[in-house]
């Protein structure tokens, strides 16, 4: 348990895509919110006081918080920090400047997670972000400057967007890591709530061109959504993609833990901020071998790497890959996977198509089934996968 993720839930504005747990400073709200996770960061350190390999805050906007906050935030966290540690804290251009750059590398940030969306007018306003064009390349300019390892993240395929142009920005920028996704209208957002409507082809379109252009410039596709330099994944993020363990503090935030009584691990999720202040405890959800061995294909097939079916049934204990070789090896002749030894790899082809890929591995498995939804806290800037 080396890895630890913090929802700060707090944002200067609710914009109309998001779905996650947030909420605007109310009345004594954020020294509530510090209280309550210092308890909670107690309780849990002794229960898992390994030093931390990764440590991720995200929310809302965790730079949004004032000086004195961050600085609590951080002295919340009884945690040690292995060396070389990834310590990654998501923020908005408009929250950024050199003072706060040098006050959270004292605080041992050393990643920034910058939620740029687009380097075009119409496209943030649209997108109801507080930031423009200069703040947004200001802000990574500075961070850069810094020192910071650096990510974007890009919304990609809307209808006034040029797509090109903000690709061709953001691989020049010089930074390590971008995050490209597409505009997911979800249920009870403003946008859904306007009747928006996503663009299946454009967007198929748009990470198309993701993938080249990004590539072209050093930045490859690591993840279905990601695109790195060599050496500059985000090893946070990796864990989940991985399907393994980390710790979890703050509202509506989830962790996963080793499990007990025969259930391979074990999922809870805090519930929303005015509960979680009340000290409500987390909803338990038990994930079987089985159930483990699923996710870890779901998960595994959105990497480049693949997963390793083997690891898993290492893992596990179940006998997984003679049920899944042969339709493995059809996926295989249709393009879209490679199978090396018990690895199985997605190619280029099957990104845009992995939804078709994993529920006919599932279904090999007698496990035919849709695809869950993720819990918060497992993404990069957008909860994914």
């Amino acid at each position: 348990m080396a890895s630890l993720y913090v929802h700060v839930p707090f944002c200067p504005t609710l914009c109309p895509y998001c779905d996650f747990h947030v909420v605007r400073r109310g009345p004594g709200w954020v020294e509530a919110y510090l209280r309550r996770l210092k308890e909670e960061a107690q309780a849990l350190h002794e229960r898992f006081p390994e030093a931390l390999r990764t440590l991720y805050l995200g929310g809302g906007t965790p730079s949004y918080l004032r000086d004195r906050e961050l600085v609590a935030l951080f002295q919340s966290l009884p945690w040690a920090l292995a060396e070389g540690a990834e310590v990654t804290l998501e923020a908005n251009p408009g929250t950024l400047s050199p003072g706060r750059l040098r006050l959270l590398q004292d605080l041992g940030v050393n990643r920034l997670s910058l939620g740029v969306q687009s380097f075009q007018e119409p496209v943030l306003k649209f997108l109801g972000r507080a930031h423009g064009r200069k703040g947004a390349l200001r802000a990574v300019e500075m961070a850069l400057e810094a020192g910071f390892r650096v990510s974007i993240d890009l919304i990609l395929g809307l209808p006034m967007q040029d797509v090109e142009a903000d690709l061709k920005e953001a691989a020049h920028l010089g930074v390590g890591h971008v995050s490209a996704y597409t505009l997911q209208v979800e249920k009870g957002t403003p946008f859904a709530l306007l009747g928006l409507k996503e663009d299946p082809e454009r967007e198929a379109w748009a990470m198309e061109r993701a993938e080249e252009v990004l590539g072209e410039a050093g930045l490859l596709r690591y993840e279905v959504s990601n695109f790195a330099r060599e050496g500059e994944e985000a090893r946070h993020n990796l864990v989940y993609w991985r399907n393994g363990f980390w710790l979890a503090l703050g509202p509506a935030a989830t962790g996963q833990y080793p499990g007990e009584n025969g259930a391979y691990a074990s999922r809870r999720t805090n519930p929303p901020l005015p509960r979680w202040l009340q000290g409500e405890p987390p909803q338990e959800e038990a994930i079987s071998p089985l159930e483990h061995a699923k996710e870890s294909l779901m998960l595994g097939l959105r990497l480049r790497e693949g997963v390793d079916v083997g690891a898993v049934e290492e893992r596990t204990g179940l006998v997984l890959f003679p049920l899944l070789q042969g339709r493995a090896e059809e996926l295989a002749q249709e393009g879209l996977l490679q199978v090396r030894e018990k690895r199985l790899l997605p190619t280029p082809k099957a990104f845009p198509l992995l939804h078709r890929v994993v529920l006919a591995l599932w279904e090999a498995l007698g496990l035919p089934s849709k695809l869950p939804c993720t819990p918060e806290g497992a993404g990069e800037g957008r909860e994914e996968p």
